[in-house]
């Protein structure tokens, strides 16, 4: 069973947001970088870069497969985790410590179209 965290947001392409102000961190959830096995590489954005809900972000390339990431909110990107970028790996030790960007919120109501954790791991057993 892939870990899920109260508290979080989470999309149905398996990316989570932690709130914090009015920030997100952003970042996939455990479920998915157990799906994609050993993460290589990370595609991030720029920072400064427009982010939208629903839109795609970058990429995480595993030794399997490379997966696109798609931005659970909109906003603007003011951070990138640049550990990732000599060490992708990072986000299979832990996914939810190891977030991909940080982004101010242009919208706080668009979490309301988000699971939250129960919803989330129910959407995941399907």
């Amino acid at each position: 069973m892939a870990k899920v965290i109260e508290g979080l947001y989470y999309s149905e392409s398996h990316e989570y947001v932690r709130v914090e102000g009015d920030f997100g961190f952003i970042g996939i959830t455990d479920y998915a970088q157990n799906a994609l096995g050993n993460v290589v590489y990370v595609d991030m954005p720029e920072v400064d870069d427009e982010v939208e809900a629903g839109e795609e972000f970058g990429a995480v390339e595993s030794v399997k497969a490379a997966s696109d990431l798609y931005s659970p909110v909109s906003g603007t990107v003011v951070e990138i985790n640049e550990a990732l970028e000599d060490q992708p790996e990072l986000v299979n030790q832990d996914a939810f410590e190891n977030w991909i960007i940080k982004v101010e919120l242009s919208d706080k109501s668009e979490l309301d179209a988000l699971m939250d954790a129960k919803a989330y791991a129910e959407f995941c057993e399907k």
